[in-house]
Parts: C-alpha cells; structure tokens; sequence
C-alpha cells in the first residue's frame, strides 16, 4: 500500500514515525512523486501513526527545510545564540567580577565546587571566542534542534558541554581553568552524527553507511575542534557525550521528542539547572 509523499525529506521523516512503530516502509520515488510503501495489514495503523505525528507538530513553523540539503533547521537556535550573547554581556561586560565566580577551575571543584561545571558554559573570555561559538552553534544548534526538539536538544547538549569540562578535570593536570559553549556546540555535533543511526534498526544500512556517517562527524569536530588554541579535550569530551545522548534519544518517537510538553520540561530543567548553579556561584565564598 502507497502513502504518498510531499517531498523526500519528508518520505525519510514519516519513514522514521514508522520506524519507531516497528511498521516496515520501503521508501520509493514512483513517476508522481515520492511515497512510503507498506504491508497492507498495517497499513491502517500507519495512517493512524502518521495522523499522530502531524497533529503533535501542527504549527511548529520554527522548523523548516533547508533547501537541496535534505536537511530540517530549527530557527530556534538564534535564540540560543541571543542567550549566550547576553551572558557575555553580562558576566564580561557589565558585571565582569561574575566570571571568575563560575569559571571552570580543577582544584574549586575537586574542593567540592561542582557548579562550576556547568557555569563555565555559559561563559567566553572575549568577543572573538563568543563570536565563535555563536556563529558555529548557531548552524549545529538549529540542526539538533529540529531533529530532537528544541528543549530537548538544548538540554542533552548543555549536559553534554558539562561533560566537556569533566573531561577536562580528568585529563588536564591540576590546576586548570576552562570556560566556553564550545563544549555544548560540540555536544550538537555529536547529536547531529548520530541521527540517522535510528535508520538502522529499522532499514539495516551497510555498515559502510555508518561509518561514513560517522567519519564525517569526526571530519567537523577536527576542522572545528583541533585548533593549537582550543579545548581539545572539552571538544573532544562534548561530541562524545553528545553522540551518546543522541542514540539514546533515537529510541524515542520522533513525535514524542518534539511534543510540546516534553520540550517545555526539558527547557524548564535547564533553566532550574543553570539558576541552581549560578546562585551557588555567587552566594560562595
């Protein structure tokens, strides 16, 4: 049975509902257009599966194609953008005693200062580092954010920028300090590598699909993580949590991650998270 489709892109979105309904579809291009094609005996709770998905994403005009890409983005991410320019105006510019109190520094949290594992991420040492992780994260974050949903995208790549710095506390020798969203942005990169892994299950690619999938990932974090002057460590700690929360993620239904419910918990846990840590920040000695 034939469930047309508007485009390819979205022949490979619905084929990823199906995915997760455990519904085999065979993705086709037929002389009208493009198609999923499945068993007839399921093909009624395909329908009903694919009604769901469009009625939870009614609306949700943040998310659109990028044209020839084959991609979705989520101009959501200028929003995130904003947040960390905002930050640096306040934590460097009008307020610029605040930096120290949430910068990443080794021996305060191995003193049992853990906040600042996660202060340190929304902090830049000056315009030019600000500038850019908010012109990469910009592009990275848009892209995880469509995939996983803007609140849940948001919070699995902080957490994973958190674990950058982590990183750096086992790594680096004591003392060291480090402070940056590059960790997050990496974190989005790391998402971003694993997508289309949840194919797998269903499809069963080649192996060399994956890898390519991969390589290409590890690809970007060299061009943009490997710098003399760069946190290779954070970056390198960032992509690996963030490729880890992205498979995590990719058992989850596509309309469930980007239901609003789910996306407003995610956004009001990173707010707790960070306000949390911030206030500890100032309030200690």
């Amino acid at each position: 049975m034939s469930i047309p489709a508007r485009s390819r892109r979205q022949a490979m979105e619905w084929g990823l509902v199906l995915a997760s309904q455990e519904i085999e579809a065979i993705i086709d291009k037929a002389e009208q257009g493009w198609e999923l094609l499945v068993p007839e005996g399921d093909y009624g709770r395909a329908q009903e599966a694919l009604a769901q998905y469009r009625a939870e994403n009614r609306n949700w005009h943040w998310r659109q194609p990028l044209p020839e890409a084959g991609l979705v983005f989520h101009w959501g991410s200028l929003g995130w953008a904003a947040a960390i320019v905002a930050a640096y105006y306040w934590s460097a510019v009008r307020f610029p005693g605040v930096q120290s109190a949430g910068i990443m520094d080794s021996e305060k949290v191995a003193d049992g200062q853990w906040w600042r594992l996660l202060t340190a991420v929304t902090l830049h040492a000056n315009g030019p580092h600000l500038m850019a992780n908010a012109t990469t994260g910009f592009v990275l974050m848009g892209l995880a954010m469509a995939r996983y949903g803007p609140g849940v995208a948001l919070l699995a790549t902080f957490l994973a920028g958190v674990a950058g710095n982590a990183a750096d506390m086992l790594v680096y020798a004591q003392p060291h300090q480090s402070l940056g969203a590059s960790g997050m942005v990496m974190g989005a990169l790391g998402a971003i590598t694993v997508q289309s892994f949840s194919f797998w299950r269903q499809y069963r690619p080649g192996g060399r699909f994956l890898r390519r999938a991969a390589a290409a990932g590890v690809l970007i974090l060299v061009l943009l993580g490997f710098s003399p002057d760069s946190d290779v460590v954070a970056h390198v700690g960032g992509f690996i949590a963030g490729a880890m929360l992205g498979c995590a993620l990719g058992w989850v239904r596509p309309a469930r991650l980007h239901g609003g419910a789910l996306n407003a918990g995610a956004l009001v846990a990173l707010a707790a998270l960070l306000l949390a840590a911030w206030r500890l920040a100032l309030n200690s000695p």
